[in-house]
């Protein structure tokens, strides 16, 4: 068992690489373990990934693109083709590990190209793998830099004692850094901003209890947990004045796919006249799926609702419904949040703005 501990953030690092290998914190244990799992292997890297040992859509891109170079190390190639097969081959398994976050498409299209334009390259074969892990960890630098772009954006839409309400994990475990919906309540906690934090416990997987409330109480935040049913209790008390979320894709109309139970919460939220905010990275932006009901929804073993921690709660054999994500519709999302700034609806047009702007960006 080792511990790996940001010291800029005093929060858990979630992915690394260190000497050919892909140490992953595995997010199943959290908080009773701090276990990092030492991956050489793009089998294991797929298992992390569907597995939960690894999550948060820009973490999941990240594992993938170190996966795809695992991929490559250790073989004796013919010729550049030969290499680049290997490279396809592995981004295409990757790829089918978990259907909703676009991060991961994003990250493994992204290390495709770098490959194909190295083995068009002068580069020696025997450098391809280390030029290609050069581009794995430029997009884990770059997420730290977007998350904490995405956190000094959103910062200015709270105040000095607000209350925030959040829901499954969109934090430092999530991300390289900061994270996403988490990233202005870490920047308020640098700038002596005290935001009272209300987590979700994210039933079934309870990734706000496990992960978010562990990993805001590490970093000093004032941070209270309640069960996904005391929202509404909570909003109509007055206790929380917005809400905010991080996405595993946003589609080309504003709709948003996000943990299951975030749709409820945003429902909460307009009912009780609270913003609802989304943050994510451009890269969660998903241009070619024109609306939420085109977004695959994955859904997970039954056993995440019939067994808590080993013990059966649920009567055997029965019938179980558990998709891990849910849409919510652009109409109840009040802004979407990104490394560039500030959308606002109608988002078919502020998304389609940003996303030509940055396509034609030199």
């Amino acid at each position: 068992m080792t511990q790996q501990l940001d010291q800029h953030t005093s929060t858990l690092v979630s992915v690394r690489w260190h000497e050919d290998t892909l140490e992953l914190l595995d997010q199943r244990v959290l908080p009773g373990q701090i276990d990092y799992l030492k991956l050489t292997e793009v089998l294991h890297v797929w298992h992390g990934i569907h597995d939960l040992v690894v999550r948060g859509a820009p973490a999941i891109g990240i594992a993938a693109a170190y996966g795809v170079v695992l991929g490559t190390l250790n073989k004796q190639y013919a010729d550049r083709n030969q290499w680049l097969n290997q490279v396809i081959t592995d981004a295409e398994y990757l790829a089918t590990a978990r259907p909703t976050a676009v991060n991961l498409f994003w990250a493994l299209d992204r290390m495709k190209l770098k490959a194909k334009a190295l083995a068009e390259s002068t580069c020696p074969i025997h450098d391809l793998s280390a030029e290609l892990l050069l581009e794995a960890k430029a997009i884990h630098l770059e997420d730290e830099e977007v998350c904490r772009s995405i956190g000094e954006h959103a910062l200015g839409l709270f105040h000095d004692g607000m209350g925030v309400l959040t829901h499954c994990n969109a934090g430092g475990l999530a991300t390289a850094r900061y994270g996403t919906a988490l990233a202005p309540m870490y920047l308020a906690k640098e700038r002596g901003i005290n935001l009272k934090v209300y987590a979700d416990e994210t039933r079934p997987v309870l990734q706000g209890a496990r992960l978010t409330a562990f990993e805001l109480q590490q970093a000093g935040v004032d941070v209270t947990l309640i069960c996904d049913n005391m929202a509404a209790m909570v909003m109509q008390k007055g206790l929380v004045q917005a809400v905010i979320v991080g996405t595993d894709r946003v589609a080309a109309n504003g709709d948003v796919a996000n943990k299951i139970g975030t749709y409820g919460l945003a429902v909460l939220a307009k009912a009780h006249n609270i913003p609802f905010y989304v943050a994510c990275p451009v890269s969660t932006i998903d241009m070619d799926t024109p609306n939420g009901e085109l977004i695959p929804i994955e859904e997970r073993h039954e056993s995440e609702i019939t067994e808590a921690f080993g013990t059966r709660t649920a009567p055997s054999g029965i019938k179980v419904y558990n998709p891990a994500f849910d849409v919510t519709p652009n109409d109840y999302v009040t802004a979407i949040i990104t490394e560039h700034g500030i959308l606002k609806p109608p988002f078919h047009i502020s998304l389609k703005e940003l996303t030509t702007k940055l396509q034609h960006k030199p």
